[in-house]
């Protein structure tokens, strides 16, 4: 069928993985978005930095100290997460009674320091970050080749992005995280410490957006900018889905991810615009997103 269109089958499942692998990142990344605003309220816009951060992290955790990938991807996250802790604590908390303009001009400006900081140290020429030894090669489907590596970020990223919906969704911690954003008095009023859970859920989000970091480190070279390329496209991902919804960060990641891929297949001159195209007409006729709740 498709060699009647004069698509090799392999050029179109080889794209349709890179499209895969691109909504995972966008997948994971407005997850970490969707957590932080649909608890919070507050707009991130230094999710990009925080992801490039933890890209950055990974690799300093190898060539400085030594440590390998495996380890970077448990302690990568601890650490960017703690340093969103004190970004919440010290600036993003004084926030939460204004209007998002706010939040959203602070975070822009944070990521703009972040940016600036690691761009003076290394330059913008990109760092490399290898692949481990344990998923170097791949696998010949016979339709296509797959890297065992791409593999892995695929399966990893639909693993966390399932894990953090059912903890939310289905649990009683979850169930006091949504409770908290609605009533924090009355939650409180039951003795649980709605500050520190508020306070957490905002370094879990950071925590996301680094571990997508570090799977990304392989793939992309380590650069101060790769944050920023990205996090416009993550945002349009967010709206299309629904602010602060979790499914729809889940659902329409991967799927716009796989449009894209497609787009490229067909039409690439439309690549770098589609998912934008997409946003427009969804705010058209849904202006809460596919997944998202009228105000």
């Amino acid at each position: 069928m498709f060699e009647l269109l004069g698509i090799p089958p392999q050029a179109l499942f080889g794209q349709l993985l890179l499209g895969l692998i691109n909504g995972s990142f966008y997948a994971i990344l407005s997850l970490g978005l969707a957590v932080i605003f649909g608890l919070l309220n507050i707009i991130n816009f230094a999710h990009g930095a925080q992801y490039m951060l933890g890209a950055f992290v990974a690799w300093m955790l190898l060539n400085y100290l030594g440590i390998g990938y495996w380890w970077a991807l448990l302690i990568v996250p601890i650490v960017v997460g703690a340093f969103g802790i004190v970004l919440e604590r010290l600036m993003i908390a004084r926030l939460y009674h204004l209007d998002h303009l706010y939040g959203l001009l602070l975070t822009f400006g944070l990521a703009l320091i972040i940016q600036g900081l690691l761009r003076n140290q290394y330059g913008i020429s990109g760092l490399p970050y290898s692949i481990p030894p344990q998923l170097a090669g791949g696998q010949n489907l016979g339709f296509m080749f797959l890297p065992n590596y791409r593999g892995w970020v695929v399966v990893a990223s639909l693993a966390v992005c399932v894990a953090t919906w059912f903890v939310i969704e289905k649990t009683r911690l979850g169930a006091y995280l949504r409770a908290a954003t609605e009533n924090p008095t009355l939650v409180g009023a039951f003795g649980i410490n709605v500050p520190r859970m508020i306070t957490l859920t905002y370094g879990f989000g950071v925590a996301l957006a680094a571990f997508a970091g570090v799977l990304a480190a392989p793939v992309y070279s380590v650069n101060p900018n790769m944050g920023a390329d990205l996090i416009i496209v993550v945002f349009a991902v967010v709206v299309i889905g629904g602010m602060g919804s979790i499914l729809g960060s889940i659902v329409t990641g991967f799927g716009l991810g796989l449009v894209e891929g497609l787009t490229k297949v067909f039409y690439p001159e439309a690549s770098s615009v589609v998912i934008f195209v997409i946003m427009a007409i969804v705010l058209l006729v849904k202006p809460a997103g596919l997944f998202g709740r009228a105000a």
